[in-house]
């Protein structure tokens, strides 16, 4: 009998379960302050995560969608450009199913939590990014979903943002999300 303490195991345990990011840091869900992960990291994961559940007509990239919302909002740019980032290690549940998932709620605000603190984010920006994201969402679903689905934005009131969906491939998606990482940072909104 081959003892089980020496066998390789696809999770590793630190505080809770791990993934190896690209970079080949380990993530640790239970311990995200303490994990090591970068810029690229986040960029890469948001680039290859398709938004609503991979439900739309063609890929289309958190990374992508992180770009549009920052380049709609005029205040809190570098914020918008992070406001989903978590989701590069959790991937983009949608939202009906968080309301299930009270656990992943939890583990989603302590994860946005260590990516602020990482990045010296400013806490204050979530109703000015809400209103942008929103305003993002109606115009993306539109041209990206199904007819009829971005419907609710009038019966709410929320105008759409003017923008574009380009389909960005993940290669390119994490590209231009780190040159608009850099670009922010440099103009000191980061």
């Amino acid at each position: 009998m081959k003892d089980m303490s020496q066998m390789p195991v696809a999770v590793k345990i630190s505080v809770g379960p791990t993934i190896t990011l690209a970079s080949g840091h380990v993530f640790d869900f239970l311990d995200p302050h303490s994990s090591r992960f970068e810029i690229e990291d986040i960029a890469h994961g948001l680039a290859h995560v398709c938004r609503y559940a991979g439900q739309c007509r063609d890929f289309y990239s958190v990374a992508e969608h992180s770009i549009l919302v920052s380049e709609v909002v005029e205040d809190y740019q570098f914020e918008a450009l992070m406001h989903d980032a978590a989701e590069a290690f959790l991937g983009d549940v949608t939202r009906p199913l968080k309301q299930l998932l009270p656990d992943f709620k939890r583990i989603e605000a302590d994860v946005e939590d260590a990516i602020f603190e990482r990045f010296g984010l400013n806490r204050d920006f979530k109703e000015v990014i809400k209103d942008a994201d929103l305003r993002v969402l109606a115009a993306e679903q539109a041209q990206v979903m199904a007819p009829g689905t971005a419907d609710w934005a009038a019966e709410a009131g929320i105008v759409p943002a003017e923008i574009y969906v380009r389909y960005l491939t993940p290669r390119e998606a994490k590209a231009r999300f780190l040159e608009r990482f850099r670009e922010l940072s440099k103009n000191g909104t980061a």
